[in-house]
């Protein structure tokens, strides 16, 4: 038994590609849910953006800028929006976060949000800058309040993405593993 001030230590089990598809499908969904324009709204996270820097970070080889351009892609359908600016934004996080993946997963929790804070604030400036590109108005500073909550979901979306990976704590005397 561990000592109290420690926390305990999982051994993960492999994980599922159909809990990754999964994953990635609910999210594509939760972006995809009719939230409306209020100002407020423009805070709501990309919960793409969540799922595809945790798969990129734990899982880079099997989820990578292949799957972030083609969900990319379907988020500019969705939106009628310019073709290829979420495809790009969503490539440029999933670079960023593959090259950060060893980095990041020797920290705790409060210090990886540190980590993915400046990933979701670039894939934001992505999407605007295009937008301000093709002649769009800058929409303020409000814009960029999806990134600060897409980080403060890190630990949540931790704890849920490896929830079906952790093993027992304790070792059942019955089970052979």
């Amino acid at each position: 038994m561990p000592a109290p001030s420690q926390p305990t230590q999982y051994i993960l089990l492999p994980v599922n590609p159909w809990f990754i598809a999964f994953t990635l499908v609910f999210s594509l969904m939760l972006n995809l849910l009719p939230v409306g324009r209020a100002a407020w709204t423009l805070a709501w996270p990309d919960w793409v953006a969540l799922t595809l820097v945790f798969w990129n970070i734990h899982q880079p080889r099997r989820v990578g800028l292949t799957v972030a351009w083609l969900v990319g892609l379907l988020m500019d359908v969705n939106n009628a929006s310019l073709l290829g600016e979420h495809a790009l934004a969503y490539s440029v996080l999933s670079y960023t976060a593959i090259s950060l993946h060893r980095r990041v997963l020797w920290f705790s929790l409060p210090t990886q949000m540190i980590y993915v804070l400046p990933l979701f604030l670039a894939a934001q400036l992505v999407i605007m800058l295009i937008r301000l590109a093709v002649g769009g108005g800058f929409p303020g500073l409000v814009y960029f309040g999806a990134a600060f909550i897409s980080t403060a979901l890190w630990p949540l979306a931790t704890y849920v993405y490896l929830a079906p990976q952790r093993r027992p704590a304790e070792k059942d005397e019955n089970r052979p593993i």
